[in-house]
């Protein structure tokens, strides 16, 4: 679980550390929503289970949150999206 920066923040330029500290929340965010899904499947007690899970679907609206304001910092990232669009659609026809 993500409890520290995986990165040295003063290594980064002025350029770049907006990015990277959108991407550290992101990361932080997924690690909660795999934490509290796998504590959700552990109990038999649904009240339990329930609460585990809605923690968890506000935990991605917090992802989409971060990745929203990185696409908007990260051009080149945005770039990387299309191209992966594209990939996609051509390897599944979708």
């Amino acid at each position: 679980m993500l409890s520290q920066i995986p990165i040295d923040i003063k290594k980064l330029s002025k350029e770049d550390l907006d990015k990277e500290i959108l991407r550290i929340g992101m990361i932080a965010e997924l690690d909660a929503v795999s934490l509290y899904e796998q504590l959700a499947a552990l109990t038999d007690k649904e009240n339990i289970k329930k609460v585990f899970l809605d923690i968890a679907k506000e935990e991605k609206t917090h992802v989409g949150e971060f990745e929203i304001m990185l696409l908007r910092e990260d051009k080149e990232q945005v770039e990387e999206i299309d191209r992966a669009k594209q990939e996609i659609k051509n390897l599944t026809g979708e």
